[in-house]
C-alpha cells in the first residue's frame, strides 16, 4: 500500500520496511519488489548486489519476473558478474513460464 499509494501516502522507506519483513519470511513477490527498490534506490540506498540477491531468491522460488530480472542483471553485469550463459539460462526459464519480455 505504501509503494502503490493505496489508501495511504506513498512512502518508499515504509514500503521497503514491509517488503523486507515479507521477503525475509520467503514471500517471493516481496523479494521481487524489494529487489526493485534496491535497483532503483527507492526507500533504500541503491545497491545492485542486493537487488540481484533478492531477484535470485524470487527466481529460485519460481517467480517468472524474478527470473527475468535476474536475467537482465547477468546480461548487464549489474550486481553480479556479467555472464551471457546465466543470462540465457534465466531468460529461458522465464520464457518457459510464459513471461515474454525482453
Amino acid at each position: 500500500m505504501c509503494d502503490e499509494e493505496e489508501g495511504v501516502e506513498e512512502d518508499d522507506t515504509e514500503a521497503a520496511r514491509w517488503y523486507r519483513l515479507a521477503a525475509e519470511r520467503g514471500l517471493s513477490e516481496a523479494q521481487l519488489d524489494l529487489g526493485a527498490l534496491y535497483e532503483k534506490g527507492s526507500g533504500v540506498e541503491q545497491n545492485d548486489v542486493e537487488a540481484a540477491r533478492w531477484y535470485f531468491l524470487a527466481a529460485a522460488k519460481g517467480l517468472p519476473e524474478g527470473k527475468h530480472n535476474l536475467c537482465q542483471a547477468y546480461a548487464r553485469g549489474t550486481g553480479v558478474e556479467q555472464d551471457g550463459v546465466l543470462a540465457a539460462f534465466w531468460f529461458l526459464a522465464a520464457v518457459e513460464q510464459g513471461l515474454a519480455q525482453s
